[in-house]
């Protein structure tokens, strides 16, 4: 498994960890899988 460290303004690390709890529940690793979520998004997005 790979790991990718990146910095993000702090309001929006606020936001991704709010919606991740109230997706995901909260629970460990939900963190990651909400990011996994978002990037395989953007990938996918046609534009």
């Amino acid at each position: 498994m790979g790991r990718i460290n990146v910095d993000i303004k702090d309001e929006l690390e606020k936001q991704l960890r709010i919606k991740t709890v109230e997706r995901f529940g909260g629970k460990k690793g939900d963190l990651s899988r909400a990011v996994q979520e978002a990037v395989k998004t953007w990938i996918n997005r046609k534009e």
